[in-house]
C-alpha cells in the first residue's frame, strides 16, 4: 500500500505535489534533486502507492532544513493526506510507520514545526497534539516546535537563536524559500516577482541552498515564508499570485 522512494526510483515515481501543474515542472524537478541529496542523509519519502497526495517526509533532525536543534530525533517535514483519502486512517498509519522507524533507529523522539493554528503547507497542529505530540517551544511569529518523546531524560529540542530573535528587513516584501517544495521556486521567482512589481512593492527573495543556511533561518518555515514590512504574513504560497496577494495580506 505504501512505498518509500529512493535515488534509484525517484525519476519514475511521482512525489505527490504539483504533478498536474505544468508551470511548476522545473520546480518539481528541483524538489526531486533535493530529495536525491537528502536520501544520502537518511531522509525518507513515504507515500501511498497511488496517484494521490498521501505522504510523509522525515529524516534525522541533525540534517533537517529547519532552524532547530534536536540531537537524536527524527524531524517530520511535509505530512499530507488530501481529498477523498481523508478519514481512512492513512495519517495514523504513516505516523505509526515513522514511530516504528524511530524506535528501530533508537531515536529519542519525533519533532516537527507547525503553526499555533493550522498554517498552510504545514501539518495539522490540533491533530498532532491529539496523537501525543507536545509543545516544546513557541516562536515570536506564531510557530510551535512539537515533540513526541520516545525516551526519558533526553535533551529537549529547541529553536535556534535565529528564530527566537529574528532579524527581518523592515521595508517591503521578503520571501524565504527552498526546494523543499515543488511549488516554491516558480511562484516566488515568477508569480511573486510580478505581483510585487505591479504594486510597486520592493521584493527581496532569499533561497536556502545549504543545510547551514536553512538551519540559521529567521523563520522555521523554510519551505516558504512571506514577510511584509518586517512582519510575518503567511506560509501560504498562493499569496504569490496576483489574485490572492491583497486578500491574504489584508487579513494581517
Amino acid at each position: 500500500m505504501y512505498i518509500n522512494l529512493s535515488a534509484k526510483t525517484i525519476e519514475e515515481e511521482h512525489i505527490c505535489c504539483a504533478f498536474s501543474d505544468k508551470k511548476c515542472k522545473e520546480s518539481y524537478q528541483l524538489k526531486k534533486a533535493w530529495l536525491k541529496d537528502e536520501f544520502q542523509n537518511g531522509y525518507v519519502f513515504r507515500r501511498l502507492n497511488e496517484r494521490a497526495k498521501v505522504f510523509i517526509e522525515y529524516g534525522p533532525a541533525e540534517y533537517a532544513w529547519v532552524p532547530v536543534t534536536a540531537p537524536n530525533h527524527l524531524h517530520i517535514g511535509c505530512f499530507w493526506v488530501s481529498g477523498r483519502y481523508k478519514k481512512q486512517g492513512h495519517g495514523k498509519q504513516l505516523l505509526a510507520d515513522v514511530l516504528t522507524d524511530a524506535k528501530n533507529r533508537k531515536k529519542s523522539g519525533l519533532i516537527t514545526v507547525v503553526g499555533k493554528k493550522k498554517f498552510h503547507f504545514m501539518s495539522d497542529t490540533k491533530w498532532l497534539l491529539s496523537q501525543g505530540f507536545e509543545v516544546i517551544e513557541t516562536s515570536p511569529n506564531g510557530f510551535y516546535l512539537l515533540c513526541l518523546p520516545l525516551t526519558q531524560n533526553a535533551p529537549l529540542p529547541a529553536f535556534n537563536s535565529s528564530v527566537i530573535d529574528p532579524r527581518i528587513p523592515s521595508q517591503g516584501c521578503i520571501a524565504y524559500f527552498s526546494n523543499r517544495c515543488p511549488y516554491a521556486e516558480y511562484h516566488v521567482l515568477e508569480s511573486l516577482t510580478e505581483t510585487c512589481r505591479k504594486r510597486e512593492i520592493p521584493l527581496q527573495t532569499i533561497k536556502f541552498t545549504t543545510l547551514q543556511h536553512a538551519q540559521s533561518s529567521p523563520t522555521p518555515a523554510t519551505i516558504f515564508s512571506l514577510f511584509l514590512d518586517g512582519k510575518f504574513v503567511t506560509t501560504d504560497i498562493s499569496v504569490c499570485m496576483d489574485s490572492k496577494f491583497d486578500k491574504i495580506v489584508s487579513k494581517k
